[in-house]
């Protein structure tokens, strides 16, 4: 059911983007791509504030996440095609030459990148750890590529380079990229591990079965996604 609907997903973005020209569907891509880092970004902090200022039962304390990361994700597209169309009121002639192959390649890109979005908000939803074909450690486009770990290794990256800011102590935060020696005895092993869709997994496990996770060496209990390493999501960039 998952792959189908990841399908599904990209042929009516790419078919909806591309439908509108290459001029239009350019901007719509770089406000997809601009709004799911947004998202990414700020959705715990958000979570986190309306847990504690909204509902802060255990059952919303599951759900606000996914509220929060599709919240963000919607509001920061919508409000940048907005910003797009005030920009750039008037149609932008495109020689027949280019026409249809940027159309259709900026189509496919937003289907893909929305679509590897959404993927990535079902580890933190309030659901099974696995459900529906759906598996946090698997290739679940067909087996054949993980559009969600995808995004999130490219959001560690832009966090690491072009989006990266120093805080006031000198280091770098770095999205979900907690640093912990390869070798615990060598401090000069140091390189960053990624938890997110292993956090996400064990709270999920925990939120429907009821059984305690078991928690990591070196990692901290966190309120949003179970264990958490230190300088994990939130405010990278």
């Amino acid at each position: 059911m998952i792959p189908l609907a990841l399908l599904l997903i990209i042929v009516i973005v790419t078919v909806c983007v591309a439908s509108d020209g290459p001029v239009s569907a350019g901007m719509t891509f770089l406000s997809v791509l601009l709004s799911g880092l947004i998202a990414m970004n700020f959705f715990e902090p958000l979570a986190n504030f309306l847990g504690a200022n909204v509902f802060a039962s255990y059952e919303w304390q599951n759900r606000w996440d996914i509220i929060a990361l599709l919240g963000i994700f919607a509001a920061s597209v919508t409000g940048l095609r907005f910003l797009g169309e005030w920009l750039f009121p008037t149609y932008a002639q495109v020689s027949d030459l280019f026409y249809e192959p940027a159309r259709w390649t900026f189509g496919f890109a937003t289907g893909y990148l929305t679509m590897a979005i959404l993927l990535t908000s079902l580890h933190v939803a309030p659901l099974p750890r696995s459900f529906m074909g759906f598996q946090p450690e698997a290739n679940n486009l067909f087996g054949i590529a993980a559009p969600d770990r995808q995004w999130l290794a490219f959001t560690q990256y832009v966090s690491e380079h072009s989006l990266s800011r120093r805080n006031a102590d000198g280091t770098v935060p770095i999205f979900d990229g907690a640093m912990y020696p390869a070798i615990p005895s060598d401090l000069s092993t140091n390189r960053v591990w990624s938890s997110f869709p292993i956090r996400y997994a064990a709270r999920r496990e925990m939120y429907t079965t009821g059984k305690n996770r078991i928690e990591l060496p070196g990692l901290q209990s966190n309120e949003r996604g179970g264990a958490a390493p230190a300088g994990g999501p939130g405010n990278s960039f």
